[in-house]
């Protein structure tokens, strides 16, 4: 990392933070102006899988999506500069809220730690703010997990935003290790595990159907919640309007464990789906999800590449 570098980035990143929201929303619809019609980033990629998720709408339809989409798109990176700097007193005032705490506090008191299941979908980045939504219990963990950016200088940057309210920022690659660390420390904890990665091709533990698509899934969120026997919960989030996230945490299991295999990614999914299809312009559409096919697995497994 070049740390002169990192903190060009970094002061002119909290400069930005330190704007009104308005202020930054109206940066993000210059953007979108530039990003959207100018340049047309990934529009191809975009409009091919609205398309291919939701061939029972017309193409005024996908096209009032794609640009709705495209808004959020650019919003989200706004929102997320924000957050560097906001106050926890801000965030819950203005920008968040809670659905479903109660239980969440209720399960973490007990002992139980959780797993937190959600998509590419509305402001993920907010998750790192939770702690903010449980007030009646403090002795317990945040655990954020990322993929480290290729950029170091961004990397820092990011982990700075995301644990600005209070979260702990796990690398994927210490997953493991932190959770049996917790678990011998006697803390409790939720992470938060997104669900729509594009899994690499020796990853692939499942193929289901989501969005119209044969998809490949990995599994590593029902993985750990078995072994680690964690309680489950989905959020379903939603964005009323512009700046505003509700974060609806729903118990899909407190057992997963005794859950079939497979079964806890199956109905997660389905969830987030059904969440999509709800307000389908706040997905991630620049992510090639579909980009490995089922014909391919299958063409390497009977090669001997892949193990099926």
């Amino acid at each position: 990392m070049n740390i002169y570098r990192y903190k060009t980035y970094y002061y002119i990143t909290y400069a930005l933070s330190l704007l009104p929201l308005r202020a930054l929303y109206f940066i993000s619809d210059v953007v979108y102006a530039v990003l959207y019609r100018m340049i047309g980033y990934r529009k191809k990629l975009v409009r091919r899988q609205l398309r291919d998720s939701f061939p029972e709408k017309s193409e005024k339809e996908l096209r009032e999506i794609e640009k709705k989409f495209y808004h959020w798109f650019c919003d989200y990176f706004v929102e997320t500069i924000k957050m560097l700097t906001a106050s926890d007193e801000y965030m819950m005032r203005e920008m968040l809220e809670y659905k479903g705490m109660d239980k969440v506090e209720e399960v973490l008191k007990s002992g139980q730690s959780i797993a937190t299941v959600l998509g590419h979908f509305g402001n993920w980045e907010l998750l790192s703010c939770t702690k903010l939504a449980v007030s009646g219990f403090k002795d317990w963990t945040l655990g954020l997990i990322y993929h480290a950016l290729r950029n170091r200088d961004f990397d820092r940057l990011f982990l700075d935003i995301r644990s600005a309210h209070h979260g702990t920022c796990i690398d994927k690659h210490d997953i493991l290790r932190e959770l049996v660390k917790l678990k011998k420390d006697g803390r409790v904890s939720l992470f938060g595990y997104i669900l729509d990665q594009s899994p690499k091709w020796d990853s692939i533990h499942l193929w289901l159907p989501f969005l119209n698509h044969d998809t490949p899934v990995f599994t590593g969120a029902e993985r750990i919640a078995r072994k680690f026997k964690n309680a489950v919960f989905y959020i379903d989030m939603q964005r009323p309007k512009r700046g505003k996230y509700i974060f609806d945490f729903q118990l899909v299991t407190l057992a997963p464990q005794n859950m079939e295999e497979n079964e806890l990614t199956r109905e997660t999914f389905k969830l987030l789906e059904a969440s999509i299809r709800r307000q389908p312009e706040c997905y991630l559409w620049t992510h090639n999800r579909w980009k490995r096919t089922h014909e391919e697995y299958n063409q390497k497994v009977a090669s001997g590449e892949l193990k099926g």
